[in-house]
């Protein structure tokens, strides 16, 4: 028993690695750079998710898109993340501004739904009224006959 414990002990002490800060690459995305990345992807990730055949029909490849889209390589977005993720404090801030650019994004286009939606029901209304007026004028003032 005395045995095994040693070994758990010597299994715990070589066992665990200490993990270095991963070194900073010299060509870094900048931060607020990455946040919009990082919010291309998830917008693209959920396009996939909705519909990833429209997006294979036009010939789309959502990673290298992107990655083109910001003149960078999937080795230099990989090294970035990586020494960004290493602070998971400061990388949860980095996904905070993400969510909060999509937050942001999604209040936009619902105020234009329904102010898009309030116009058509403003000249539906519109034209409703004016059928109104139209069939009452000529119940009213029947047209002559020859």
């Amino acid at each position: 028993m005395k045995n095994a414990g040693i070994i758990l002990l010597l299994i715990l002490v070589f066992g665990c690695e200490k993990f270095n800060k991963p070194k900073k690459p010299k060509d870094l995305i900048p931060r607020t750079e990455m946040v919009n990345i990082l919010y291309d992807m998830y917008l693209i990730n959920s396009a996939k998710g909705v519909n990833v055949t429209i997006l294979e029909q036009n010939g789309v490849k959502p990673e290298s898109y992107i990655l083109t889209k910001h003149n960078i390589d999937s080795l230099q977005f990989a090294q970035s993340n990586t020494y960004y993720a290493y602070d998971t404090e400061g990388y949860d801030q980095l996904i905070e501004d993400v969510r909060t650019k999509i937050t942001l994004q999604k209040n936009r286009y619902e105020t234009q739904l329904k102010q898009e939606e309030e116009e058509q029901k403003r000249k539906r209304d519109s034209l409703r009224e004016a059928r109104k007026k139209a069939i009452q004028t000529n119940t009213t003032n029947p047209k002559p006959s020859n």
